[in-house]
């Protein structure tokens, strides 16, 4: 069989180029020089005999064959770190690593105390964790990126017949008000009080402000009604404007758990609405699964699990 006209560094550049956009930017981030990055894509093309890039206009296009190749090298690459992970497993859980997922809410408040609760565990694993998009997160699972997440959007259509999703957890959104709301002084308001109040939500386009929007209007919310005061892009943006006396918010109470501890904050229950989302699990059936991960899923997940998720009847059947 004749050599490949190819090699696992080229690959690895032609993908950086796509990715960064321009030569420059591609050799930074593999740490090489830019004429060494220009060298290596003129040997492929010419070992290829075709063009990769169309050298035209200021940043790197890929020509037709190059988004050709670029498919196919994500899958080589991918197929290459799955070797090295399933090689690194030969030995025990001290070494290897771990790569998890998250979308926003569930990376910043929840994800941590699993890692936290896994290094205890096993210190010698090395643990990254991703947070990004519910479908940006979704692409990572399936093309091998991340080994598990946790997301509380949906799964995109393309992916779904790819990815093992399990229920995994229902989360609740709690009602906030600034201490000093005239309404503060209130335990539990009517569903249809919340048109007299000022929101503070997140972007119309996340992940977290849709669920939300569609779980008001299950319960008999007119969303168009409610009165949104401003949008920002955090939770933690939301929170301080919510304790400044800027307007009501729904958040996660695993987001708001020390400020209406410290009475940062004031909780309002609604009588006749309840606000919840369920987060769920995905993995991707067909790939490696490392003992790493697999410790993970059986000793970690069970733990933070809703008692009505299959995760917990899969840990009580273990033990």
């Amino acid at each position: 069989m004749a050599d490949l006209p190819f090699t696992i560094d080229q690959l690895r550049i032609l993908r950086a180029i796509a990715s960064e956009g321009s030569f420059k930017k591609a050799a930074d981030s593999l740490y090489v020089t830019q004429p060494a990055v220009s060298l290596q894509i003129q040997n492929l093309e010419k070992q290829l005999d075709v063009s990769l890039f169309d050298r035209g206009g200021r940043k790197a296009q890929l020509t037709e064959a190059g988004h050709l190749l670029l498919t196919y090298s994500e899958r080589i690459l991918s197929q290459c770190q799955e070797a090295c992970r399933a090689l690194d497993d030969l030995h025990n859980l001290k070494g290897g690593s771990l790569v998890v997922g998250a979308s926003q809410t569930t990376g910043t408040y929840l994800m941590p105390r699993m890692i936290g609760l896994f290094r205890q565990k096993y210190p010698d694993v090395s643990v990254q964790l991703q947070v990004h998009s519910t479908r940006r997160t979704s692409w990572s699972v399936a093309n091998g990126q991340v080994d598990l997440a946790i997301i509380g959007g949906e799964v995109p259509n393309e992916l779904a017949e790819q990815l093992q999703v399990v229920a995994y957890a229902s989360e609740e959104l709690a009602l906030v008000l600034p201490i000093k709301h005239p309404m503060a002084r209130l335990q539990e308001l009517q569903k249809e009080d919340l048109y007299r109040l000022s929101f503070i939500c997140l972007d119309a386009q996340s992940t977290t402000r849709k669920v939300v929007d569609q779980l008001l209007s299950r319960g008999g919310l007119d969303v168009q009604r409610l009165r949104i005061e401003m949008e920002l892009n955090s939770l933690e943006a939301i929170k301080n404007a919510v304790q400044s006396g800027l307007g009501a918010a729904f958040l996660p109470v695993v987001s708001i758990e020390r400020e209406l501890a410290t009475g940062g904050l004031h909780r309002v229950m609604l009588s006749d609405l309840s606000v919840r989302r369920q987060l769920r699990l995905i993995t991707h059936p067909a790939r490696y699964c490392s003992r790493a991960s697999a410790a993970f899923r059986k000793e970690i997940l069970p733990v933070f699990a809703s008692p009505d998720s299959p995760l917990r009847d899969q840990s009580s059947a273990q033990n």
